[in-house]
């Protein structure tokens, strides 16, 4: 790019930045020096390839998609919680805003991400222990009790059952006098995730995408703001993928979901800015810094170049990132403190809109009350102490970050041609090619064995000592303690059990089967399942129940053995 190309590059993104509003605080450095807002070329120089780096708030996003970066807006702080029934999570929950944070993430325990009731067989040993127990609407109303939905956001880390979960959350607004059209927020339910990495599905993935077809409808209309989607990497990268498969296997999800909005007749530039994504921030520094300004620039030019957006908003890539559970050690476990915040600086250095902190004690159990407030101190010293919001991507034009941007997207499209070639024959799918390639690479178990390749030679590489993790296979001398960790009482799950069988004894048994067999019949006949999904939650229809239903018409999916 030539000086003049620069020259005006600067003054559309001065102007950019001079039209957006600004946070009333110090920009300046501890010693009391000022810094500008953006940094790039010097005036008069030519950089070959800049236009592939830019300026902040500007296709292809490489560098942010807001002219001012953190000055405008820092990220959100939103730390993932939930533990034992819902009344003990929105203890923690009003901790955490008391604390400072800005928003709710919501952690599932294993019976509710599986769509079965606390009462179930299946649930036996289980329930409370990963994440709160949610069974009905009413559950849902304890767990946001005295937290005013319509101000906070709220994210929930759920795919399966995604869509019943998100009714019942409607009905816990409803509750409160909220306007669900003023909700805001997150929901995961990103299903081809959970086939390639964390195995929490329900049906075959053609019903899956159903519902979230009926999803994406159902939130253009009537809730705009929320986000009915977050495409997650993180459990991709946390199954033991690498850096560069996390981003393209997570991208190509996204675009599976673009060609289901388009296959239901929806506008990309209506819908592509309700699309979210949920990446994981791992201890490889600079590699984690490359692959988040290389998510935004490949987002940014499929969704021009291949699927037609022309908004700006609606090729921008927002994500949330979490700092890599893999990357804990039960050994030294003070350690964790460190890489959190090592992983953390690179989603903010990479320009994360949101960020959850992982505590020191999470290998070894769900976080206790003063390791949750240490993972959230670690994000408010890095906010408001190491000066990282004062410059927009103040790594930008490093050669280093530069040239590992450029071969991570080139690592993902490769990628991506792999799994559009997965289809066999040139196979086309009614939803997209994308899709196509997606579902058979699902099928014949190509998405678990690129990842346990992965994840063998991370591992051997360990066990050799050629990685080395300190504490494990290096400086393993320490003058540690035993940690004081959260234990979840077997008393949850009686109490649990118990309560939701008093729910099902005084509710209106009658209004709940009319319910779920109108739902039945919007699933039979092709109409959108959700507003009949919302009234059998408003009639307390469980969790189970739902699912349950759904599962005796659609079947339960099984993976295929693996030779």
């Amino acid at each position: 790019m030539d000086s003049e190309q620069i020259s005006a590059g600067r003054d559309r993104w001065q102007a950019r930045y001079d039209a957006a509003r600004k946070r009333d605080a110090d920009f300046t450095t501890i010693s009391g020096s000022d810094v500008e807002p953006v940094y790039g070329p010097p005036e008069g120089s030519e950089v070959p390839g800049f236009e592939r780096v830019g300026w902040p708030g500007e296709f292809p996003y490489t560098r942010g998609i807001h002219p001012t970066g953190y000055r405008g807006k820092p990220w959100t702080i939103r730390q993932f919680a939930g533990f034992g029934n819902a009344e003990q999570t929105n203890e923690r929950y009003r901790m955490i805003l008391a604390a400072g944070g800005g928003g709710l993430s919501v952690a599932f325990d294993m019976p509710t991400l599986m769509g079965y009731d606390s009462d179930s067989p299946r649930a036996l040993g289980e329930v409370g222990h990963c994440g709160v127990a949610i069974d009905s609407a009413a559950d849902m109303e304890v767990l946001f009790r005295d937290i005013p939905l319509g101000d906070v956001t709220t994210s929930m880390t759920i795919s399966g059952p995604a869509v019943p979960i998100f009714v019942m959350y409607l009905v816990a607004a409803e509750r409160q006098g909220v306007d669900i059209g003023k909700l805001n927020g997150t929901l995961q339910t990103d299903i081809f995730k959970e086939y390639i990495a964390q195995k929490e599905w329900l049906f075959d993935p053609e019903p899956h995408l159903r519902l979230i077809g009926d999803l994406m409808e159902f939130t253009a209309e009537k809730v705009p703001a929320y986000k009915p989607l977050s495409v997650s990497g993180y459990h991709i990268r946390e199954a033991g993928s690498t850096a560069a498969q996390e981003l393209a296997f997570t991208l190509a999800d996204g675009f599976g979901y673009v060609e289901l909005g388009l296959s239901r007749g929806l506008d990309v530039d209506v819908f592509a800015p309700g699309l979210s994504f949920f990446f994981d921030a791992h201890v490889e520094f600079f590699e984690e810094i490359a692959k988040f300004r290389a998510a935004r620039r490949i987002w940014a030019r499929w969704l021009r170049d291949v699927y037609g957006a022309k908004t700006e908003k609606a090729q921008w890539l927002r994500f949330h990132t979490q700092t890599a559970g893999v990357s804990l050690t039960a050994q030294q476990p003070d350690n964790n403190v460190v890489r959190t915040a090592i992983e953390a600086l690179a989603g903010i250095l990479g320009g994360t809109n949101s960020l959850h902190t992982n505590a020191l004690d999470e290998v070894l159990a769900l976080p206790s009350a003063k390791s949750a407030e240490i993972a959230l101190r670690t994000q408010q010293v890095i906010m408001e102490e190491t000066g990282v919001t004062n410059v927009a991507d103040p790594l930008g034009g490093s050669w280093y970050v530069e040239a590992l941007t450029d071969r991570i997207e080139a690592e993902a499209e490769a990628i991506f041609q792999r799994i559009k070639d997965l289809a066999p024959n040139g196979a086309q799918h009614p939803i997209g090619p994308m899709t196509a390639g997606l579902l058979r690479g699902i099928e014949d178990g190509w998405f678990t064995s690129e990842i346990a390749e992965a994840s063998f030679a991370y591992q051997r590489a360990v066990e050799k000592g050629d990685k080395r993790v300190v504490g494990v296979n290096v400086h393993t001398d320490s003058i540690e303690e035993p940690l004081e960790i959260l234990r979840i009482s077997h008393e949850v799950e009686r109490e649990q059990v118990r309560v939701l069988g008093d729910r099902k004894t005084h509710r209106d048994n009658a209004a709940v089967q009319a319910a779920l067999a109108t739902m039945l019949e919007a699933a039979r006949s092709g109409a959108n399942m959700v507003p009949a999904m919302l009234d059998a939650a408003r009639a307390e229809a469980t969790l189970g129940e739902i699912c349950d239903t759904l599962r005796a018409e659609w079947g339960v999916y099984r993976e295929p053995a693996r030779i």
